[in-house]
């Protein structure tokens, strides 16, 4: 018998006073200078403002699974674009 997943109520956003959805996200990191991306976090999402949440219990398997230097070692790698801001540039 399948167990029935039951959905926690993560109440509303503390910005905007939404009710938060419960989705899967990813969250990032910067550790020692260096990206480090967790995937399908459990977590509550305000659908009009973004903020994010985690449970308590969520963020302490986070915070495990980020001190393993060598599960991060052992970790696929993923490149992203690095572009840098030029104050010159942004004035109007």
């Amino acid at each position: 018998m399948m167990k029935k997943k039951i959905n926690y109520n993560y109440g509303e956003c503390e910005i905007c006073n939404t009710q938060m959805k419960e989705e899967s996200i990813k969250q990032d990191f910067w550790i020692r200078g260096k990206l480090i991306v967790v995937e399908d976090v459990p977590a509550g999402v305000c659908p009009k403002c973004g903020e994010k949440v985690v449970k308590a219990d969520v963020g302490q398997s986070i915070f495990r699974l980020i001190e393993s230097s060598e599960r991060i070692a052992k970790a696929p790698k993923i490149s992203v674009p690095k572009i840098k801001f030029v104050v010159e540039e942004a004035r109007i």
